[in-house]
């Protein structure tokens, strides 16, 4: 059976996205069927049509990637179901999610393909040339049809059945009508170059559904786990328990997530984050399936299933989002329901009228018909959007950009607005000290290492982010914390203790009010730090201050470059963030931020969206986590550093797995150019109608020219779109992907 491809009229309503669907009432069963003719919207409008009145079914979802159809229902009979399918011309079968589809190939003989095109051009030329009899010319075409034209002729008159104007019916319809008034050789001529377009067109598609079952391939299916005795065996991926321990060697790729357990491995985690560096991995740290180690052997224990890992909810969020249909293919999709039949019925008008009104005959004025209904069908209009829709998901997940729907993707092109949280968005989202001094600027080197000393005590003892970045910092400086005894911690202001029977205390502003007064050489020292963006930690005893420690986030090496790639795009940017006023300044500064507020709460990030949304679509770039209102009212809401996060990748509506801000730039580029592709697509496919149509109203079209015209545009979007998937290139822009790959620092903490 040759392997179908998307080209029809198709009528199917459009489906929201997964996450935006309704709620299914309690009690409903979910059948997961595998159809392996169900390729595109011609079989989805046809078992939506054929399944839509059975008992019971309360939602059917089409997953025509790895053409699996879900239907939820309640008390619904299966083998009915099964029967309603198999009505269409397609068969089903039970779908196991663990069980890996290899790649759909063709099993249609290419042979009598070629051997009805001998003969189809041997009955053009006899009947061109009047070489024979005229039954010659037609024993050679139905020679030629009867090897290659039953399937379609088959499948015309299923969709006539169910009342379903698709590709199938209508060169069904227009080769019969073709063989009525005795067009044998051009009825064979168009059936043979339709199952070539054919056959063209879904190795074309093939590229797009490849792209995203590779995905799924990068996991090997097997791992080799540490057995009872010792030993270590090859097992399937699937059957390996959460725990386990696994051997991985130096070339090998990780079959399942876990966590560093012995060695030192460098692992390319390029198919998770589009990052070709390699990260350096120690004990403890956190590793992806799908990651190749490029160090040493290793190993490592595994934490999730591998129905569970990154890489699989990576591929089960592309999925779900290229079965999400755009706001583009909905229009082509409410267009094509209406455009075809209206095409239909002004060809059977000019198959009934133009004999009466031109004084042709009506042999002439059927053919002309026929002509119509080959151009009629919008197979390239339909084809357009999805095609170019999953070659653009598929090219922003192999650059660690994960889309969640179809829509997202179109509509990223509309952003004039980016606002930013700024702690782990812009910023590295762990504090560090900057600096520290003593106030007595008398004290020797003695009395300097007491005071580091006594404030590493005190920090040692804090939960506080900030403390515990001054304890880091004395421990990377030797220096040994002091004991403290009778600690308090006080939320909001600091920590209080005892040493050698004095107080102790190490905080902010607040809590140094609590036990000394502000002067104003203090106060004019303290501002001059807080302009900078720095936070102040004091330290003192008793009623007097010791010692300022500043400490401060620093920003991404990445960040203002980002920043610099979004303003050359023409997007205004904002940073949001709860931190103080002079803080944020200082970072939006150093960042080349438009615009930033600081001392914001959620419900004051969420007022400043709304607002920003009243002049254009804007975007909410945070964790995914926190900030979730403001994340949620913005038009498209990111999520940093997905890699490894449920949270993150649930949330947000593009989630940018290696943390990289400068993806941000890489989204807006892929969803111009996705747009740009999909004008073009409908400019072209639209075209070639109205100039064929403009033919065949005036008789300069053949039937063969109108198949040439219909598929042909079809080859031509298909093309135009599967640019999108042009490994080793950037989307939207010249120059190599590799630029992507700026040198930086690849620290450890940013994957755990």
């Amino acid at each position: 059976m040759t392997e179908r491809t998307c080209c029809s009229s198709c009528t199917a309503p459009a489906a929201p996205a997964a996450r935006k669907r309704d709620r299914l009432p309690p009690g409903t069963q979910s059948l997961r069927l595998h159809i392996e003719a169900m390729d595109c919207p011609t079989e989805e409008a046809l078992l939506r049509r054929a399944l839509g009145d059975t008992p019971g079914i309360e939602r059917l979802d089409f997953d025509l990637v790895n053409r699996v159809l879900t239907v939820h229902h309640r008390n619904a009979v299966e083998e009915a179901i099964e029967r309603r399918i198999a009505s269409t011309g397609m068969s089903a079968r039970r779908h196991d999610p663990a069980q890996r589809t290899p790649a759909a190939s063709s099993t249609e003989n290419w042979w009598k393909l070629g051997a009805a095109a001998l003969l189809a051009l041997a009955a053009e030329a006899s009947d061109w040339l009047a070489l024979a009899e005229p039954w010659l010319a037609a024993a050679l075409a139905l020679t030629a049809i009867a090897l290659v034209g039953l399937p379609t002729w088959k499948k015309g008159f299923i969709a006539l059945r169910h009342r379903t104007l698709n590709i199938n019916a209508l060169m069904s319809v227009a080769v019969t009508g073709a063989l009525l008034i005795g067009q044998w050789a051009e009825a064979a001529m168009v059936l043979v170059l339709f199952t070539l377009a054919e056959r063209i067109e879904a190795r074309s598609l093939g590229r797009a559904r490849n792209a995203i079952r590779e995905l799924l391939s990068l996991a090997p299916e097997s791992a080799s786990v540490r057995q009872a005795d010792g030993a270590f065996r090859s097992m399937p991926a699937s059957e390996v328990a959460i725990g386990s321990l696994v051997r991985v060697r130096a070339g090998e790729r990780l079959a399942l997530d876990g966590s560093v357990a012995e060695g030192h491995p460098a692992l390319d985690e390029s198919p998770i984050t589009g990052e070709s560096l390699p990260v350096d991995k120690a004990p403890g740290a956190a590793v992806f399936a799908g990651s190749v180690n490029q160090g040493s052997e290793f190993l490592y224990r595994t934490t999730r299933a591998a129905s569970d890992t990154t890489l699989a909810r990576i591929i089960h969020t592309v999925e779900q989002a290229q079965a999400s249909r755009a706001p583009t293919q909905r229009f082509i999709d409410r267009f094509a329901a209406v455009y075809t039949p209206v095409v239909f019925g002004i060809a059977l008008l000019v198959g009934l009228t133009w004999p009466w009104l031109f004084g042709v005959s009506w042999l002439e004025g059927i053919y002309r018909a026929l002509v119509l209904l080959v151009i009629a069908c919008p197979c390239a209009l339909v084809i357009s959007t999805p095609v170019t829709v999953v070659s653009g998901l598929a090219a922003a997940a192999r650059a660690g950009i994960l889309i969640k729907g179809g829509n997202v993707l179109e509509q990223g092109h509309r952003l004039v607005t980016l606002a930013f949280d700024k702690t782990g968005t812009l910023t590295q989202g762990r504090p560090s000290q900057r600096t520290w001094h003593p106030l007595d600027s008398t004290l020797d080197a003695a009395g300097r290492e007491r005071l580091r000393a006594l404030a590493a005590g005190l920090a040692g003892r804090s939960s506080h982010p900030v403390s515990a970045a001054l304890a880091r910092a004395a421990e990377a400086n030797g220096v040994d914390p002091l004991e403290v005894s009778e600690v308090r911690e006080l939320p909001g202001r600091g920590v209080v203790a005892s040493h050698a029977g004095r107080t102790l205390w190490l905080g902010n502003r607040r809590l140094m009010q609590q036990f000394a007064p502000l002067d104003a050489t203090l106060d004019a020292h303290l501002a001059e730090h807080e302009a900078r963006g720095e936070t102040l930690v004091i330290l003192g005893e008793e009623a007097r201050p010791l010692a300022l420690f500043a400490v401060g986030d620093p920003l991404r090496e990445e960040s203002r470059e980002a920043i610099e790639a979004l303003h050359r795009l023409g997007v205004t940017t904002l940073m949001l963030s709860g931190d103080t006023p002079a803080s944020v300044a200082a970072v939006a500064a150093q960042a080349g931020i438009d615009e930033a507020h600081g001392a914001l709460l959620p419900e004051d990030k969420l007022a400043m969206i709304e607002a920003r949304a009243q002049h254009g679509p804007v975007g909410m770039v945070g964790d995914g986590i926190n900030d979730a209102p403001a994340l949620a009212r913005a038009d498209i809401g990111f999520a940093m550093g997905a890699l490894g996060s449920d949270a993150a990748i649930e949330t947000a509506d593009v989630a940018l797995m290696d943390d990289d801000p400068r993806r941000l730039a890489d989204f807006l580029r892929l969803s111009r150019g996705t747009r740009r592709v999909l004008m073009q697509n409908i400019a072209i496919a639209l075209g070639l109608k109205a100039v064929f149509m403009a033919l065949a109203f005036t008789g300069h079209a053949t039937l063969w020219m109108a198949v040439f015209a219909d598929m042909g545009a079809s080859l031509i979007v298909v093309a135009n779109g599967l640019r999108l998937l042009r490994h080793g290139r950037r989307p939207g822009v010249e120059k190599p992907r590799c630029d992507l790959g700026h040198d930086r620092a690849f620290v450890e903490n940013r994957v755990q």
